[in-house]
């Protein structure tokens, strides 16, 4: 059974995208199975996968994105995916076993526009196709944006865990504890749709620090965060195993770099400085994920 993996946070700029592409190329090249689903409307994931030639004729064209499953035109999730997402120049993929989901701007008509039926959310006819697709992969990762409105909720209602990327600064703690109190009153809402098939409702399992600069002591911001989570853990709004993951992800140039390439970390040339510590450390995450297993 795949694990389903929600990275979300109420704070934007944390990173989370970087740590969600990188993490999930680390544990691809690992021989897994995996398949990063883009629901967050600025669309950084897919257009750093895809790379901006082959995303605008997807955007352009109003057709392939996840946004197309909800218009109501038949489309199936299946038929939106990307295999082998990371290419070459010539064609040839790079990463085997890396899909895509992707998304384009008009992910936001999700938000906006979308007329389903109320007794058939978007978040269930996504988890309904999600739960079949999933079966050919080991992970399903969920990049979300920083809110739980329609697009997240069909990452969150179809996860098994939740992960949180953070920084060492006071708005990741209130993000936090934000996206906690909005998981609830979510669950509370859903909890009606949610069959014994589908599993327990997703809960924060454990939270990442990202993107740290340099010379920045983050055992301060480190313990608040720790206990935030264990009064959450003792009023039972966090996973019983919930935990602040001990690999943490440094602050590197070649990160940025990355995107502009089209490519993760761990497949640009070995002469990038500090390209080694970072690709270490996405490496390190990957393999702390596989033995946190529910």
């Amino acid at each position: 059974m795949a694990r389903k993996i929600s990275f979300l946070n109420y704070k934007g700029g944390v990173g989370k995208t970087s740590l969600i592409v990188n993490t999930a190329a680390c544990l691809a090249a690992n021989g897994r199975r995996v398949l990063l689903c883009d629901f967050d409307t600025q669309s950084n994931a897919s257009i750093w996968l895809l790379r901006l030639e082959r995303w605008n004729k997807i955007n352009a064209g109003g057709e392939g994105s996840v946004y197309s499953f909800f218009e109501g035109n038949g489309v199936l999730l299946s038929d939106l995916i990307v295999r082998d997402v990371v290419h070459d120049k010539n064609g040839k993929a790079m990463l085997p076993g890396l899909d895509l989901l992707p998304t384009t701007f008009n992910l936001v008509d999700l938000e906006n526009e979308f007329t389903g039926d109320p007794k058939r959310p978007a978040y269930l006819l996504f988890q309904e196709q999600m739960a079949e697709i999933a079966k050919d992969y080991d992970y399903v990762l969920f990049d979300c944006p920083p809110n739980l409105l329609r697009a997240s909720q069909c990452g969150v209602f179809s996860s098994h865990e939740i992960y949180v990327p953070s920084n060492p600064d006071a708005l990741s703690l209130i993000g936090f504890t934000l996206l906690v109190e909005k998981l609830g009153r979510f669950q509370q809402i859903s909890a009606g749709f949610r069959t014994a098939a589908m599993g327990p409702a997703t809960q924060v399992r454990g939270i990442i620090f990202n993107s740290i600069k340099t010379g920045v002591d983050i055992e301060v911001p480190k313990m608040r965060m720790q206990l935030r989570l264990n009064q959450f853990k003792t009023a039972k709004r966090a996973a019983s195993d919930a935990k602040i993951f001990d690999t943490q992800i440094r602050d590197a140039m070649v990160v940025r770099r990355a995107v502009t390439l089209g490519l993760p970390v761990n497949l640009i040339g070995q002469e990038t400085e500090h390209r080694d510590n970072v690709v270490q450390d996405y490496r390190s995450l990957a393999a702390e994920i596989e033995r946190h297993q529910p």
